[in-house]
């Protein structure tokens, strides 16, 4: 069992996720830092602080509506900050692919051809 753990371990799936976790987890600081240090002055300085507040009965729906804003500005700066400027720097970088050749045609392509091109020479 414990060579099957030391596999799992080194066989690079749980060291990339280990590693993808660790790093997401510092790229929500940054977006974080990006987001409060810039996009909500910004806000503010605009309409004021969006902050939702509506209570029905006992329960506190402005909290969900602030999530789910946070959620948008975040999604916003994370799409239109680095995912769009990494695209074009992918697409940049990448070579084109070399268009793929014509699929060879199959037997009975192969077969009707042969017929044509008969019906052709006894015409």
């Amino acid at each position: 069992m414990l060579k099957e753990f030391k596999d799992f371990i080194i066989k690079g799936n749980a060291i990339d996720l280990a590693v993808g976790v660790l790093i997401g987890a510092s790229f929500g600081n940054v977006v974080t830092a990006i987001t409060k240090g810039v996009i909500d002055p910004l806000l503010n300085s605009i309409g004021g602080k969006p902050d939702v507040s509506l209570k029905l009965w006992i329960f506190d729906a402005g909290l969900v509506a602030n999530a789910a804003l946070s959620l948008l500005i975040t999604g916003a700066v994370l799409f239109f900050v680095f995912i769009k400027p990494m695209q074009k720097l992918k697409a940049l970088t990448e070579k084109p692919a070399a268009p793929a050749p014509p699929p060879e045609p199959s037997a009975e392509e192969k077969l009707l051809a042969e017929i044509r091109d008969l019906l052709k020479q006894k015409a």
